[in-house]
């Protein structure tokens, strides 16, 4: 199977392990990802409020360098997963703001409308499959880990959704196909802050905590999420939650993706676990 990968901003940079993972991953799935040649940022900000038209043409200007080589996307990011897919359910419902979109982008690239815009849970699951995830377990890991799928990972508005708004299973059957003991969590979607962590910390800090603290009462060993923004308000501001609330919690945050790559065998270095923020080696120990 080939698919085209889009990395988007942060996977470049503040989450570069789960870049890391997802490719290790993949490839371990027998699923060739061709990141996209010279794709650009999402406009995962405030750009529709100031310029709508914008708004699209940044997101569909990725499909259509995916349109070119005829391939469907997976996005890791939930912003730029909902960013891209959001624009080519726009576009694809209107085709005079379509012919709008692609004079502005121009270059000799033209959207025609056929990407198929997927996160990697949905892609995991439903393209890939249990079964094959499974076979490729060579090390169940016998951890207790609470899912955090955050507020907008199963959000988007699309017609067909690959997974509950209100109780995702997606990343706990991923999880448990890999020997994970997934404990009960009633904030799997609650906001994490991160969006005004700029903004205003002190909110930021509160909402991280009460999910941490939740988590660790739970008895939880990591967190495992499969958003960089998430992992940015858990993992490295968690050094600023302990000091806000004077309370040690030492819980790691990792990727779905870096637990699956341990599972398959992989190196922990190859799946970036030596750049998380909080240390994974008590962790790695215990398997």
């Amino acid at each position: 199977m080939k698919l085209g990968y889009y990395p988007g901003c942060s996977l470049e940079s503040t989450a570069k392990e789960y870049d890391m993972s997802m490719r290790e991953v993949f490839k371990a799935l027998d699923v060739e990802l061709v990141e996209l040649e010279d794709w650009n940022c999402c406009g995962a900000t405030a750009a529709h409020s100031v310029d709508y038209l914008l708004s699209l043409a940044l997101p569909a200007r990725n499909l259509a360098i995916a349109d070119k080589h005829g391939l469907n996307i997976v996005v890791p990011c939930p912003e730029c997963y909902q960013k891209e897919w959001s624009a080519g359910e726009s576009l694809g419902a209107d085709s005079e703001l379509l012919e709008k979109v692609n004079k502005l982008i121009g270059n000799g690239l033209q959207y025609e409308g056929n990407v198929e815009v997927m996160h990697p849970l949905d892609t995991i699951l439903n393209n890939i499959g249990i079964e094959k995830l499974s076979q490729k377990v060579v090390k169940p890991l016998k951890l207790k880990v609470v899912p955090y799928y955050g507020c907008v990972i199963v959000k988007p508005p699309r017609k067909k959704k690959f997974d509950s708004a209100e109780n995702p299973v997606s990343m706990d059957r991923i999880l448990a196909a890999i020997g994970i003991e997934v404990l009960p969590y009633d904030l799997k979607t609650k906001c994490c802050g991160g969006p005004v962590m700029l903004a205003s910390e002190e909110i930021m800090l509160k909402l991280s905590y009460e999910l941490l603290n939740k988590a660790k009462t739970a008895g939880a060993q990591c967190i495992v999420t499969a958003c960089p923004l998430c992992h940015l308000a858990l993992d490295a501001k968690q050094i600023n939650i302990e000091k806000a609330y004077n309370e040690k919690i030492s819980i790691p945050v990792l990727y779905f993706t870096q637990l699956m790559g341990l599972a398959f065998g992989i190196a922990p270095k190859k799946l970036g676990l030596d750049r998380n923020i909080v240390s994974t080696e008590k962790l790695l120990k215990s398997l």
